[in-house]
């Protein structure tokens, strides 16, 4: 069986539509910054042209010389932070991936990020490190993470499968249930310092310490970094690659758990089984899958890699958590979701995808440092990209069709062409024969026979 032409493929269409969005995306916001920048006295023509290349350039910028102008070269802190920045995008990305696939869609990847959160950080400093080998206590804690997010994601897809109540609804439900949750349980659960272990208040006053970070004194409702317990992510040798950034071995992690995914949902019976539930979940049943199993499975699936984010993120040894969330949901769990429709959905095109969503959110902190322009500027590229995202489908479509018209006309051509006498199966001579009109001498033989 031939192959399909490299343009005519399906893939190649859909990263088209996705290099084309992410190119019309920057280009309106050059246009914006253009705007913004000659109606702004303070930012003028000249910052407008520093704008436009730091959207362009950002990651490599590094500081300005003795005239003020940008200077532009390698800047391994910025890719360093950019690939630390990447690691919960990428999981939160693959977690909506997933429930994509099997035609469901996660919007619950905040607060299943919040619940593995919560279990990864309550892990991390309950076990006293001189008492566990701080990787135990690590591994424990990232696995503990991705179960209190698989367990928060199963909800909505047993709701979905034995009730068949929209995901979405359920995921919104879920959301802010967490969000009290985890801000309840850090305020009533405090941790010792004297025995490494968590206990809740009711009655008695804390003596010995509490949940609480103590070490800045401008901060409140913020939960030690786990690096107090001697528990964080290892460097292996990123640290020297990417010197003066926060970069670890998470995004080796977060790469290899999206290559794992790709090849479960394309290379295996199980994955052939969620997607088969993706596109008919009654067909699929008709064909003896257990399409109420794979829902839940498909969101269970899906809670553990957003929690796998968070835990990714937290382990870090050089972040912090605030509990002040009933106030609002994480954002790092929504933006999982034009990770994906940026990917297609695809786990491969997720690395990239939110590597390129990391690296917009260092450009916004690179033209905050250097410019006079609003870091959120970057906020309403991303949302340009995404909303011409949603309509990638439109430029595939687009782009099939004028290849499909290119082979109707080709069709076309090729029914006009005379059939060679090697295509009828007989000989040349007997071709012409029987293409030869009747002789005169035919007819009249035929007609005096009548």
């Amino acid at each position: 069986m031939n192959k399909s032409p490299l343009m005519q493929r399906d893939g190649t269409k859909k990263l088209i539509a996705s290099l084309l969005s992410i190119l019309i995306g920057l280009f309106f916001g050059s246009i914006l910054v253009l705007i913004v920048g000659l109606t702004t006295s303070n930012i003028g023509a000249k910052g407008a042209w520093d704008g436009i290349r730091l959207i362009f350039i950002g990651l490599f910028s590094k500081s300005r010389d003795a005239s003020g102008n940008l200077v532009f070269g390698m800047n391994t802190t910025n890719i360093g932070n950019m690939l630390f920045r990447a690691t919960p995008l990428i999981m939160t990305g693959l977690s909506v991936a997933v429930s994509q696939k099997t035609g469901l869609f996660n919007i619950g990847a905040p607060g299943q990020y919040l619940m593995g959160t919560m279990a990864s950080l309550m892990i991390s400093l309950s076990i006293p490190s001189s008492s566990v080998p701080p990787f135990v206590i690590w591994l424990l804690a990232f696995l503990g993470g991705c179960l209190a997010g698989a367990i928060w994601g199963a909800i909505p897809g047993i709701l979905k499968a034995f009730l068949n109540i929209n995901e979405v609804i359920a995921c919104i439900m879920t959301n802010w249930i967490s969000a009290n949750l985890v801000t309840w349980f850090f305020d009533i659960a405090k941790f010792s310092t004297m025995t490494g272990s968590f206990y809740c208040q009711t009655k008695w006053k804390i003596a010995d310490g509490s949940f609480k970070n103590m070490v800045e004194n401008t901060k409140s409702g913020y939960v030690y970094k786990t690096s107090w317990n001697n528990v964080a992510t290892p460097k292996l040798g990123l640290d020297k690659l990417f010197p003066d950034s926060q970069v670890n071995a998470g995004i080796l992690i977060a790469i290899v758990i999206a290559i794992v995914i790709y090849i479960i949902i394309n290379k295996t019976t199980f994955g052939f089984q969620l997607k088969a539930c993706g596109s008919n979940r009654h067909a699929a049943r008709y064909a003896g899958i257990k399409d109420r199993a794979n829902i839940i499975y498909s969101m269970s699936i899906a809670g553990a890699l957003s929690a796998a984010g968070a835990s990714l993120y937290y382990l870090s040894g050089n972040t912090e958590f605030s509990w002040n969330t009933y106030q609002s949901l994480p954002a790092i769990g929504f933006n999982g979701i034009p990770v994906a429709l940026l990917a297609v959905n695809n786990p491969i095109g997720v690395i990239f995808s939110g590597t390129f969503m990391a690296m917009l959110n260092i450009i916004g902190t690179q033209l905050t440092k250097f410019t006079a322009y609003n870091e959120y500027i970057t906020d309403v590229i991303i949302a340009v990209i995404v909303y011409l995202s949603a309509f990638s489908l439109v430029i595939r479509s687009l782009i099939a069709g004028r290849k499909k018209n290119t082979s109707v006309a080709n069709d076309a051509n090729a029914d006009k062409t005379p059939a060679k006498p090697e295509d009828t199966g007989k000989s040349g001579a007997d071709a012409e024969q029987e293409a030869a009109p009747p002789t005169d001498a035919g007819t009249e033989k035929g007609g005096a026979q009548a």
